[in-house]
This record gives structure tokens, C-alpha cells and sequence, in this order.
């Protein structure tokens, strides 16, 4: 006679213990009746973490099936956009031609596993610095509409939440986050180790915002969030012809990527004495330089 060994325990718990809910109320009311639970879209992150024993989720809310947050709408001038959408959707050319940095950075998040698996929503919750999409949501301006119990709805400038001012209370879920659509030129590059994509050492972010006059840029990668470089903003912005060709003399141009650079990378020390920076950071300073000024100089193009 074939006898069967035991099943684990904690095997069987957790296979009790995953939640597959159709909609945004429903995977609330699932996370609030088990507060241990894990929300998981793409996994890529969460997978990660598991893999290296970095993570053991007693419980799972599944967001796969939830139709709501896998699209976008437009809404009074901003694109309300699910944060189920994968940076293999983002990365098309119908969405490239919406909001153009945010499909660049989704085409630079990883291999087609990755793009086909992670999410919008994924890529903000998880914060990780490197995070392809968070410089971009960051010049864009953009806010999370977040999903709470009985309904409830608030919404959080997106740096609010990864500067941790305003954090994920529980059983809330990000829903959507609101981009407004500005028809103007916007650019997203990034460096990185090694060829081919990868994580970023230092990526840029970059728009133009020709109603408000406005430049806004975020570099990404180099700190736990990103970074506004606003004084460089503001100093660009005042040099640009915004009535004509939006023209800017190369000097400028050259000048406003070492501004952004020594704003992100400063020499100072927080006690205010000058310091000498090693190579390594003298490489990555180097490195945020090229990638504004050449960041500005396509959006001017």
C-alpha cells in the first residue's frame, strides 16, 4: 500500500491562506480580515524577497484578477491609470504616446519576464530605489488615489509616500495613479552596470511644462527616493525661450546638467565643511551630469 507523507503545517496554512478577489473593495475587505496578508500583482519584488529568505507572507491577497486597476482613463486633463498595469502594457506605443517618459522607463525595467509581470502599482508599493518608474511619476507630479476600507478613497502626492510623509495605512491598496497629460516633451534615461537592461546606478527623469513655464526633473537610483533638483529647475526654466523655439545656448544646457549633478551629489557635509568626494561618487555625479543635460537637450529637440 502507497502511503502519502504528512503535509506540513505551514504548508497547508498557507495553501488556506491566498485570497483571489475581483475587485479593488474586495481585495480591502480581504487584507482587513487578515492583517497578515501580503497584496502581490506581478510578484517580482515580493518573489525576490521570498527567495531570499528576506520574506515569509503567512497570508496573500492576489490582485491579478481585479479588471479595474489593469487599464486607464482620462479624467479633466490627468490619465487615471490602474496600478495593475504591466510595464509590458506601459511600454506600447498607444500608451507611449500619452505619457512618453513612463513608457520609456517601462521598456527599461528588465527582461520580458519582468516587464511582463511587474507593475505600476508593484514598482511604487515596493519603493525600491531603483525603481524605473518613480523618477518619472516624481517630475511628473503625479498622485496616488488609494483604496481603503468601506469604500473609502484618499489621495497622495506619489512623494509623499516614498519620502514616507504619508504612508499606506492599513488595509488600503494603491488603486490608481493620476498623471496629468501635459503634450509636451518628456524624457526618461538611465545608466547602468552592465549592458543591456538592468538596474539603474543613476537614471533621469525629465518635462517639459509649457503651460506653468516649467521644467521638472528627478533623478532616480542614487538616493532612497528621488531627487527634485528645484533650484536647477527654476534657473533652467527662466533661460528658455518659451514663446519661440524653446531654444537654450549649449553652455546653459552644459551648466544645468553639473547644477543638477552637485544639487543631488553635493560636496558639502551636513555640518557644512567641504568634503572630498572618492571616485566612486565623483563617477556617479559625473554620470547624473550627462544624463540631465542630455535629458533636456531631447526635450528641447
Amino acid at each position: 500500500m502507497t502511503t502519502h507523507a504528512p503535509q506540513p503545517p505551514q504548508a497547508a496554512q498557507a495553501a488556506h491562506a491566498v485570497k483571489l478577489p475581483a475587485t479593488l473593495d474586495e481585495a480591502v475587505a480581504a487584507l482587513a480580515a487578515m492583517p497578515a496578508a501580503v497584496p502581490v500583482a506581478g510578484g517580482t519584488d515580493l518573489m525576490a524577497s521570498v527567495n531570499s529568505g528576506l520574506l515569509r507572507p503567512a497570508a496573500l491577497v492576489g490582485l491579478g484578477r481585479i479588471s479595474e486597476i489593469r487599464g486607464w482613463q482620462y479624467q479633466d486633463g490627468h490619465a487615471l491609470l490602474g496600478a495593475g498595469l504591466t510595464h509590458a502594457r506601459m511600454g506600447r506605443p498607444d500608451f507611449a504616446a500619452l505619457i512618453p517618459a513612463l513608457a520609456a522607463a517601462a521598456r527599461a525595467a528588465g527582461p520580458p519576464t519582468v516587464r511582463n509581470a511587474g507593475t505600476l502599482g508593484g514598482n511604487i508599493a515596493s519603493a525600491a530605489p531603483t525603481g524605473d518608474s518613480l523618477p518619472v511619476l516624481a517630475a511628473l507630479e503625479a498622485t496616488l488615489v488609494i483604496a481603503g476600507p468601506g469604500g473609502a478613497r484618499r489621495e497622495v502626492p506619489v512623494s509623499h509616500l516614498l519620502a514616507g510623509m504619508d504612508m499606506l495605512r492599513a488595509g488600503e491598496l494603491i488603486g490608481f495613479v493620476r498623471v496629468p497629460l501635459l503634450h509636451a516633451p518628456q524624457v526618461f534615461l538611465k545608466a547602468t552596470g552592465r549592458t543591456g537592461p538592468g538596474r539603474a546606478t543613476a537614471s533621469v527623469a525629465l518635462v517639459l511644462d509649457p503651460a506653468r513655464r516649467g521644467v521638472r526633473c528627478a533623478v532616480g537610483a542614487i538616493a532612497p527616493m528621488p531627487l527634485r533638483p528645484l533650484d536647477a529647475e527654476n534657473w533652467v526654466a527662466s533661460l528658455i525661450d518659451w514663446d519661440a523655439e524653446r531654444a537654450l545656448d549649449p553652455q546653459a544646457l552644459h551648466a544645468f546638467g553639473d547644477y543638477v549633478a552637485a544639487a543631488c551629489i553635493p560636496d558639502q557635509a551636513p555640518d557644512g565643511t567641504q568634503e572630498q568626494l572618492p571616485p566612486a561618487v565623483l563617477h556617479l555625479r559625473r554620470t547624473v551630469a550627462v544624463l540631465a543635460r542630455r535629458a533636456l537637450g531631447r526635450a528641447l529637440s
